[in-house]
């Protein structure tokens, strides 16, 4: 996608064919600032910290992390404990774990001479593949889009809400949710989206403001609790959201008020679509409110917020009483009843498992 005019993705190697380059996301939008990944720890510590955060980024990310710990150390035991460490640093996100089976499966059996020309090629494929499925995601989800402008008069703007962030920032490119976006606005359709701050991080805010401003997309950040109510006047059309994990009868994991938000567009007759690629789907799990770990960040992130003050500069302050805990759960889980449906690299389909297995036939009954 495009930072004024400019193509890039969010995670590219070097002119020295192993440096991994990923963007700071903690860092945006005030800046634009690049990291610079040179061993597996630098990588796990960009997953933990949310400098790389979006689930199909962070499987990319660890992907690398794998490639960087064989070129410092082929043996067995170094696949191993990159492979444990790395998969330690996020639990609710699936792709993270797909990308460490991927790369293990790519390397356990080869000999050492050749583990690490084997590990860039693989995590550079993992990249492109990620880039490709979610072009087709968007390509599959347009026609929501489509449909809700023809059912505007006198050629009336589609009113899409998303939550948190699923562009490409989130991805290597394009994006999940906001992929759809990017080619309805390209297209020339008149969109505008309606964007949640997704507090206590402010992904929403931050990141998906910024993304989408810079590629020119009409949008209105809002209070996480402003949606129900625009829904309630008519003023969306289409709700649009991501997905960390989706169980294989469709529930949905997702950042925490994603629920909420399917909560008030099924009161309300709004279509509510996730968008994903199929590895963010974990087969092993049924029932996400029962079996998907949800993550307890730090809690001095609801207690504190940071911005940049009159003077420019990026500042931290306290929010919430002295002495009130304070509770972060990052993620919530959507029943897949509340969802109109998925949209992967395959196409469309009911958030079931019925409706899972026609797109991925393959898996039916494993």
């Amino acid at each position: 996608m495009k930072i004024d005019g400019v193509h890039y993705r969010s995670i590219w190697l070097d002119a020295d064919g192993w440096t991994v380059h990923v963007f700071d996301q903690t860092r945006l939008p005030w800046s634009l600032e690049v990291l610079s990944l040179g061993s597996m720890e630098d990588a796990a510590r960009a997953i933990r910290s949310m400098q790389v955060r979006g689930a199909p980024l962070i499987g990319a990310c660890a992907a690398y992390g794998v490639a960087l710990a064989m070129r410092e150390d082929a043996s067995d035991e170094a696949l191993e404990r990159a492979c444990t460490t790395l998969a330690a640093t996020r639990p609710t996100a699936v792709n993270l774990h797909w990308a460490i089976g991927e790369m293990r499966a790519a390397l356990q059996n080869r000999p050492r001479a050749e583990r690490v020309a084997a590990a860039y090629r693989r995590a550079g494929e993992i990249c492109d593949e990620d880039a490709a499925i979610n072009e087709a995601i968007g390509r599959n989800a347009l026609p929501l889009i489509e449909e809700a402008a023809a059912q505007k008069t006198c050629g009336g703007r589609v009113n899409i809400l998303t939550h948190c962030n699923a562009g490409w920032i989130a991805t290597v490119d394009w994006g999940t949710a906001l992929a759809p976006i990017y080619r309805a606005h390209d297209a020339g359709i008149p969109v505008h989206v309606w964007v949640d701050e997704t507090r206590p991080r402010s992904q929403g805010a931050l990141l998906t403001a910024w993304e989408l401003g810079k590629h020119g997309v009409p949008h209105t950040v809002i209070a996480d609790n402003a949606g129900g109510h625009l829904m309630q006047h008519g003023k969306v059309d289409l709700c649009l959201v991501g997905t960390d994990r989706v169980t294989a009868r469709g529930d949905v994991a997702n950042k925490i008020g994603t629920y909420l938000k399917a909560l008030a567009a099924r009161d309300n007759g709004v279509p509510f679509w996730v968008c994903l690629p199929h590895t963010t789907i974990d087969w092993s799990v049924q029932d996400g409110i029962a079996e998907i770990p949800i993550e307890e960040r730090d809690g001095r992130e609801m207690t504190e917020i940071a911005g940049r003050d009159e003077s420019g500069a990026l500042r931290r302050v306290r929010v919430v009483a002295e002495g009130s805990a304070a509770a972060n759960p990052a993620f919530d889980v959507t029943p897949a009843r509340l969802v109109s449906g998925l949209v992967t690299e395959r196409g469309r389909c009911a958030a079931s498992a019925e409706g899972l297995s026609s797109l991925y036939p393959e898996r039916a009954g494993r």
